[in-house]
């Protein structure tokens, strides 16, 4: 695997490209809202071969740059994630988004989408919490306290949750990280660009029954939204790319087969 930055929009977005090519139509990994492309590290190995797999940290997250006065809603994410194909040569993709990033996928250009993997996510426009929306508010320890109490219930393993926040915490915690933070959820609590689009591509959707922040009446309405799209019902919480990546990436090789 190799990681560089791509320029997109004056901002540098890290990602790290996997796999080989040949089988058809590239991978595209999104994670969700304040992790990062860590969340995918145990899922590469299981995926199919022959698939060029590019795995993205969404702007102000993990190794990308901060967003500097940069919008972080949905949409503009879904922007930056299209000039980052074309920057990488690539036309259309089979996009796997968990959570906020199954969102983006959704906003994606539908011309430059093959195929949707839909984690653990809800449809567009559902509000935070009421302390998650206040975030703006709350002094810098109390917010990041609170987003690592938040994330780690949606793990069934402690023990993995921790070392998996020691990831996601990293570009939070150095300076005026926390506004960061902020930022990103007062873009989401605020967002009113979301149109959800008819989704017309293969589709497979996975939830976990005891994840704390989606249930599984969400996701059979979604699937039931989506025409022909399946659903996967795993016994975890949020995070299943990290805790079920064998049986996740059971249904990206599915999907790529149909």
């Amino acid at each position: 695997m190799r990681g560089e930055f791509v320029d997109v929009g004056g901002a540098r977005l890290y990602y790290y490209a996997a796999g080989t090519r040949g089988a058809g139509d590239p991978l595209v990994l999104i994670h969700g809202c304040l992790t990062s492309s860590h969340l995918w590290s145990w899922i590469i190995q299981c995926l199919p071969e022959g698939h060029r797999t590019v795995i993205v940290d969404l702007l102000g997250h993990g190794r990308s740059d901060p967003p500097d006065g940069r919008s972080l809603t949905v949409r503009a994410h879904a922007d930056r994630l299209v000039a980052l194909l074309d920057a990488l040569g690539i036309e259309q993709a089979c996009l796997v988004g968990h959570g906020l990033g199954a969102t983006i996928a959704r906003l994606v250009d539908a011309s430059r989408v093959s195929r949707l993997a839909l984690l653990n996510t809800v449809s567009p426009g559902r509000r935070l919490p009421m302390p998650l929306r206040s975030a703006r508010h709350l002094p810098a320890p109390l917010l990041l306290r609170l987003v690592r109490s938040r994330i780690t219930s949606g793990y069934c393993d402690a023990e993995r949750a921790s070392r998996s926040l020691d990831h996601y915490m990293r570009p939070f915690v150095v300076p005026g990280g926390h506004a960061v933070i902020a930022e990103q959820l007062a873009a989401i609590a605020g967002d009113k660009s979301v149109v959800e689009a008819p989704i017309n591509v293969p589709s497979a959707i996975i939830a976990g029954v005891n994840d704390p922040f989606v249930s599984v009446d969400e996701a059979k309405a979604l699937q039931g939204a989506i025409p022909g799209a399946t659903l996967e019902i795993l016994p975890d919480a949020h995070y299943a790319p990290e805790e079920s990546p064998e049986r996740v990436a059971q249904v990206i090789t599915q999907l790529l087969e149909r």
